[in-house]
């Protein structure tokens, strides 16, 4: 679950972290941190870099909820008629970044950036008053863990109700993606997505090599 900054009323581009509320001047953290990302400038590993981007492809193009090279516009447009916590991944407009969250919020469509910085991808954010912020080695890991963080608040009955809005702050749920639809998934990526979700070592199936081989290419629950 996320905390974020609504700054325009339609398809804002909006820079949020993890547990955190961001304003307009100062972040405040109220969960731990994974991975620290400096703010300083990260070493340039080209081998690791092009592993790094090539696996996030990789498993982007497979998830079925990439939807490319489309503008904040036609995202708003996709998610317009969606319920709350439905979200896209997408190519970046912005020249320093990849990707970018599309989520449908309590006060519409909502877009939030995807930095990359040392072979690692975060929610992008603007203050360093909270240098620590979660990171991952994908944009799918990153996506599966705010997916499973709405999923354990949303056990509590109180974060099912709304949420009293702060400091002009949006309240941001991952609960479902949606899927492009002339990339929706193949019957195999949805039986592997249910064994993922239904286990946490598929490694360990009494399985041939080549399904094993396959579970692992993609190796996560959304």
């Amino acid at each position: 679950m996320l905390l974020c900054v609504q700054r325009i009323p339609i398809l804002p581009s909006v820079m949020v972290t993890g547990e955190m509320r961001v304003t307009e001047n100062a972040e405040v953290s109220e969960g731990p941190c994974n991975q620290p990302v400096s703010l300083s400038a990260q070493p340039w590993d080209s081998f690791e870099n092009l592993r790094c981007i090539h696996a996030t492809f990789q498993h982007l193009y497979a998830s079925g909820w990439y939807w490319g090279n489309i503008s904040a516009s036609q995202a708003g447009n996709a998610l317009a008629g969606t319920a709350e916590g439905t979200f896209l991944v997408r190519d970046s407009s912005h020249t320093h970044y990849f990707f970018t969250l599309s989520v449908k919020t309590n006060r519409g469509p909502t877009n939030i950036r995807i930095e990359y910085s040392g072979n690692r991808f975060c929610l992008d954010y603007s203050s360093s008053a909270c240098p620590r912020l979660l990171s991952f080695p994908t944009v799918s890991d990153l996506v599966q863990h705010y997916v499973g963080t709405s999923k354990r608040k949303k056990s509590k009955p109180e974060d099912d109700t709304p949420v009293a809005l702060k400091d002009n702050a949006v309240l941001l749920k991952l609960r479902q993606p949606l899927y492009k639809p002339k990339t929706f998934p193949m019957l195999q990526h949805l039986v592997r997505l249910t064994i993922n979700r239904h286990t946490n070592c598929p490694e360990q199936l009494p399985l041939p090599r080549l399904l094993l081989i396959y579970l692992q290419d993609y190796p996560f629950k959304v």
